[in-house]
Order: structure tokens, then C-alpha cells, then sequence
């Protein structure tokens, strides 16, 4: 199994991302997805800036993915869609359906986890448009994933959604500046002052959802270290770790060494618990409701 670093899905000033990426040249994952993907208003890193430090991550051995926005919301959207799919060197994770047929029959392609592949069918059809590998819809849980697997095309690469928080939604209107009593057209860029996205709580003062500027994600942090050694029995060739501004190269480092199996994945979630901005949940996984931690069940052996 491989470990995978998703793009990182909030706006982190220019010298932030440069300095990121150039630690995760010498981490050890496998695989970097590169790119905006919420919002075209995110100019911090331009489209020249993400092929450049393609070139490094490549230099130091990685696999590069060029992630597409998963909102298409104008023609200069557009250009920048069809630029990245026409690039001719890295391979691309499409976001969205326009993405899918901008590559389709031309180049092999990564299916994001927003395209809504939930049954086999789909999947079946998606491979022969030209799918290289798929992540995982967030909201799937391990059974369905099984019954995939099962039928999974030969060669086919399946991705899962590891550790982070999940990105639920995704809206023309964006709720960080509303939040701030700003119009979309005029955000100032609030963004820049959430490095992991703004609180929403319930009456009751609970964690609810994270705002993220036309993106909504779970408050809670979703994390399956502890079911790496199942997915990868289940046929998972690809675990993915989702960028947060803190700790994101010693949780990249915790996941790996479970992978390679030189710690305990329970020793391994120990740690990471406390590298966490907010409390776990594993609950689609199960089947559950999502912001549900379930216990994992007690393995037996014969």
C-alpha cells in the first residue's frame, strides 16, 4: 500500500506552501496531489508556481498529481481546467465531470473522491474513459467499498480517504465572507486568517462544521490509521492524508510506518490523537453516521 498527501484544501499564505512542499520533498510519501481545488479566488499560488514545485516533488522521487477545482464556476476556470488536463507530464485528478471529459480517451486520469462513484457500473464505465485509479466517495463505507473491490476492473488503483478533515460540500456562495459580512466578489481574502478553516458551533457550544470558503467540511477529523492493515487486505492500494497546517509531515510519518509495519497501529494512533485540531470520527467507514467514532471490531486469529 502507498501513501498518498491530498492538495491542500485551505488558502495558506505563498511562502507557507513553498516552505510545506519543500519538507514533504524529503517525507516519505509516496504520492502528492498539487493544486487549488475549492476556490479560483486563492491566488496566493498561481497556476506557474504549482508546475514548478511539480518539478521538485518529481526531482525528489515523487508522484505528482495535478488536482482540478471541483467547482467550475467561470470561463477563466475553465482555461486553467484545460490547461492543467492538456499539461503532458503529470497526471491529473479530476474533480468534476468536465475535467473526466477533458481527459477522457486522451490520457489516464485519477477519478476524485467528488465524482460520486458509488456502485460498479460506474466504475466499470469510468475505467474505460481512461481511469487510472479512483478515491473513494467520502461517504462509503467499508462493506459497500468490498463489493466494489470485488468486481474492481483489472489494474484499477482504489484510494482512500485516510486521515483529515472530510470536505462535504461545496456552494457558489462563500460562507467564510458572509461570515465576515463581506460580499464573495470582495472577501479581502478572510481565508488567509483561517489556516484550517472557521469553527461553526451549535447552540450548545459543540463543534459542528468547518468553514472554508465556498467549501463546508467535518468539524470532526476523519482518521482510519487504525484500519490501514484492513484496507490493505481489502485490495486499498492508496491511503490518502489531507493537509492541515500543523503536524501534517509527523502524521505522514506515523501512517508510513504503520504501512511498513514498524510500529503498532494503536501505538502509531496514540500519538496521533494528540496531533489532531479537533476530536475523531470514523463513522461512514461503518456505515454509521459520520461524525460518529466507532470502536474498531476485535480481530481474531485462527
Amino acid at each position: 500500500m502507498k501513501l498518498s498527501l491530498g492538495p491542500i484544501q485551505y488558502y495558506w499564505p505563498r511562502d507557507e506552501v513553498l516552505a510545506f512542499y519543500e519538507a514533504v520533498a524529503q517525507s516519505p510519501v509516496d504520492i502528492v496531489y498539487l493544486g487549488e481545488a475549492v476556490c479560483s479566488r486563492r491566488h496566493e499560488v498561481r497556476l506557474a508556481d504549482w508546475f514548478d514545485i511539480a518539478a521538485v516533488l518529481r526531482e525528489a522521487g515523487k508522484e505528482v498529481v495535478l488536482s482540478t477545482q471541483v467547482l467550475i464556476e467561470s470561463g477563466a476556470d475553465v482555461t486553467v481546467l484545460h490547461k492543467i488536463c492538456a499539461n503532458g507530464t503529470y497526471l491529473v485528478e479530476a474533480n468534476d465531470m468536465g475535467a473526466v471529459h477533458c481527459l477522457e480517451g486522451k490520457v489516464p486520469f485519477v477519478a476524485g473522491p467528488h465524482l460520486n462513484i458509488y456502485n460498479l457500473p460506474t466504475l466499470q464505465w469510468m475505467a474505460a474513459l481512461g481511469l487510472h485509479r479512483w478515491v473513494m466517495p467520502l461517504e462509503m463505507g467499508r462493506d459497500d467499498l468490498t463489493l466494489l473491490l470485488a468486481g474492481c476492473p483489472p489494474g484499477l488503483q482504489t484510494e482512500v480517504f485516510a486521515y483529515g478533515r472530510m470536505p462535504l460540500a461545496f456552494s457558489a456562495r462563500c460562507f467564510t465572507a458572509r461570515h465576515c459580512n463581506l460580499p464573495k466578489d470582495d472577501c479581502q481574502f478572510k481565508c488567509l486568517d483561517h489556516p484550517d478553516g472557521l469553527m461553526m458551533r451549535t447552540r450548545e457550544s459543540e463543534e459542528f462544521l468547518v468553514l472554508n470558503g465556498i467549501q463546508t467540511q467535518s468539524a470532526r477529523v476523519h482518521n482510519l490509521l487504525p484500519e490501514l492493515a484492513a484496507m490493505r487486505n481489502m485490495g486499498v492500494a492508496v491511503a490518502r492524508v489531507s493537509p492541515q497546517s500543523q503536524h501534517t509531515l509527523r502524521i505522514i510519518a506515523l501512517f508510513q510506518e504503520v504501512i511498513q509495519g514498524r510500529i503498532e497501529a494503536g501505538t502509531a494512533n496514540a500519538e496521533l490523537l494528540d496531533l489532531m485540531p479537533e476530536k475523531p470520527c470514523n463513522g461512514y467507514w461503518y456505515g454509521k453516521p459520520g461524525l460518529e467514532q466507532v470502536a474498531p471490531p476485535e480481530r481474531t486469529t485462527a
